[in-house]
């Protein structure tokens, strides 16, 4: 047809220059209980390794939390204030990877003319449900993503599927890696909605451009995720992966572990690329109130001007950093303690949301 248009979708990899950093304040205090004002410091270690390459978003339940939280930044330290904004949108939790809007571009081409078309931002939409119903309520959190949208105008695209964006990483060029363990897990079903692997590839292509889905299997210990890709393998580079390895045999995440990376050695991505995968280390194992908590160096989040890593106070970390040193060399590592934030059973990237920048197509 004469002038037709047509979409197509790109999920940009993390890596990809933001906009801002979308954050939801810490206030639940059963997700960290006797341990929330360490975790407000950890956040504004966060806020500051983050504001100096990029707006940072941050929702709060009401005016007298933006005041307070506004404060906290400044008796921390926090310069560039005026950077920090703040939103008037009440959560449940702090989670906002796993129920925040995700944005991808969409492009149309006027076929006709063979012309670049101009990109635009979508913001995807899925249903929330905590996990497979694990922590009610969540209806605040359900609601989020939807607030994003019209803070910022921009389309949203609702989309009947449980899943969150800890699920899935992606290298910016239509490959993704997830694990069976979430994605195809019973708790995340509904009537009629069809969660086969063939069918989430099909509802992935159509709502991120994704051209290649890599499965992993199994998570880690006390992951309640059901084994979010975000604590296992990470991209840092199109045709590069680091994925966390355990070297005790005894350890309950050995065997988990080792076989994801036996199926990474044999992978390639979407450009036909057989993957280069380098090892992290596991921090010992950290007990919390409930038993093991998922701690894992995988849990780092890129921001434009640094790479937030969690470090936990163990020898490992610093065999982690020199790692992600040598395989992200564009932006300084910055550590994170995340002794804190993980009894909350997350870290880094569980507590982010990128918001890329949209940039101009020439014609």
């Amino acid at each position: 047809m004469p002038g037709a248009l047509v979409q197509s979708r790109r999920w940009p990899a993390e890596w990809e220059p933001h906009r801002a950093t979308w954050l939801s304040w810490p206030h639940n205090r059963e997700t960290w209980p006797e341990r929330l004002e360490s975790v407000e410091d950890a956040f504004c270690e966060i806020v500051r390794a983050i504001v100096p390459g990029e707006i940072v978003e941050i929702h709060v339940n009401d005016a007298p939390m933006a005041d307070r939280v506004r404060e906290r930044l400044r008796g921390a330290g926090v310069e560039a204030l005026d950077r920090v904004r703040f939103r008037g949108v009440p959560t449940d939790d702090a989670w906002i990877r796993d129920y925040g809007g995700v944005f991808v571009f969409e492009r149309g081409e006027q076929a006709e003319r063979g012309r670049g078309g101009v990109e635009r931002r979508v913001l995807l939409d899925f249903e929330f449900d905590t996990w497979g119903g694990k922590y009610p309520p969540w209806d605040r959190d359900a609601q989020v993503a939807k607030q994003m949208a019209r803070v910022l105008r921009l389309p949203r695209e609702e989309i009947d599927l449980v899943f969150e964006a800890g699920s899935i990483d992606g290298d910016g060029e239509g490959t993704i890696l997830t694990t069976e363990s979430c994605l195809l897990n019973s708790n995340r079903m509904r009537p009629g909605v069809d969660r086969s692997r063939e069918a989430l590839e099909a509802r992935l292509a159509e709502a991120f451009g994704v051209r290649k889905v890599l499965w992993l299997g199994d998570g880690i210990v006390g992951d309640d995720t059901d084994g979010h890709i975000d604590d296992l393998a990470r991209f840092v580079a199109p045709g590069r992966v680091v994925t966390a390895v355990e070297r005790d045999a005894r350890d309950d995440n050995y065997a988990a572990l080792a076989a994801n990376r036996t199926r990474l050695a044999g992978m390639l991505d979407t450009a036909g690329r057989r993957l280069d995968v380098v090892e992290l280390p596991m921090p010992p194992a950290i007990e919390g109130p409930g038993g093991r908590l998922p701690a894992s160096y995988a849990n780092f989040y890129f921001a434009n001007q640094a790479l937030l890593v969690p470090i936990f106070g163990v020898d490992e970390d610093h065999e982690a950093i020199r790692i992600l040193q040598s395989v992200v060399q564009d932006r300084p590592i910055v550590p994170i303690p995340a002794q804190n934030l993980v009894l909350g059973l997350g870290t880094i990237h569980c507590l982010t949301q990128q918001e890329p920048a949209l940039v101009e197509q020439g014609s």
